[in-house]
């Protein structure tokens, strides 16, 4: 199944996209009992809202303000350098251990939503990437137990502020800016992923290909990535963790080349549908 979290009418709430990519909401009665799409997956009750959505009315793409998959995560957790590929345009060395940064909340973007480059910077990079969201939480989860925790698949673009990123050794700057996280445009539940290391990743500037990679090329796969996040911090439900981006930035091209007012970025992994968002200016 698909789910999103959306505004109607100026109001959010959440519920299921349909394979028409018509959005059919959550039940009045429902929304009381789970406020959020965070609270449903908490409960353990994607399949319940799957049912209840189909009493409601069917709503047309064009009616709904998306909104990011979980808008509201207890943890935001990203993977950097997990594809040798990018490892290697980077120049660094291979690390024992995952890479792992923070994002604040309100980085976070929905598909559709405008990202805006901030006047001050010229180097707007894309990274396309997978990200899950944990359906069961837990504190030292075993390796082979780690996709039972796991609620979910959706598409991810960890935008950064290429000079930001790099003022010092530490990355959040680059990573924070309001609105650089798009995260969508919905979340396919485990269940439909049998094999999360089969699905293609590519990412697309105005239409042309600049990254495409096997997921299954990750350096840290996703029960490496669970189990090492785990022994220092609990994973709670709604926890979000991207599992970084394969080779092809535009920051490491020759020459350069970064995203512009006008652009438009797009991030498809199979099955999990297009995540696409229009680049502007920053008043």
């Amino acid at each position: 199944m698909r789910f999103a979290s959306f505004e109607i009418s100026g109001h959010p709430t959440y519920g299921v996209v349909e394979a028409s990519g018509h959005f059919r909401p959550a039940p009045a009665a429902f929304v009381r009992r789970f406020p959020d799409l965070k609270s449903v997956i908490a409960a353990n009750a994607l399949g319940e809202l799957a049912t209840a959505a189909q009493a409601s009315e069917s709503v047309a793409p064009e009616q709904v303000r998306q909104l990011p998959v979980i808008p509201n995560p207890g943890k935001l957790i990203c993977v950097g350098l997990n594809y040798k590929s990018h490892v290697a345009e980077t120049k660094r060395p291979d690390a024992e251990y995952p890479s792992l940064f923070l994002r604040f909340n309100d980085s976070l973007a929905a598909h559709g939503d405008e990202v805006l480059r901030p006047s001050f910077s010229e180097r707007l990079d894309w990274e396309g990437e997978l990200a899950f969201v944990i359906g069961k939480g837990g504190r030292h989860i075993a390796k082979e137990d780690a996709f039972e925790h796991i609620a979910g698949y959706a598409c991810f673009n960890d935008v950064s502020v290429r000079d930001w990123q790099k003022h010092t050794h530490q990355f959040t700057p680059g990573k924070n800016f309001p609105g650089t996280g798009p995260f969508g445009p919905y979340l396919v539940s485990r269940d439909e992923v049998p094999d999360v290391t089969q699905l293609q990743l590519e990412t697309r500037l105005n239409g042309q290909v600049v990254q495409h990679a096997s997921v299954g090329d990750l350096i840290f796969d996703i029960p490496t990535i669970v189990a090492y996040i785990s022994r220092f911090t609990p994973l709670s439900p709604g926890d979000v963790i991207a599992t970084g981006t394969p080779g092809g930035v535009g920051d490491r091209r020759e020459p350069p080349l970064y995203m512009k007012s006008g652009d438009v970025v797009e991030v498809e992994i199979t099955g999990l549908g297009i995540l696409r968002n229009p680049i502007g200016l920053a008043a």
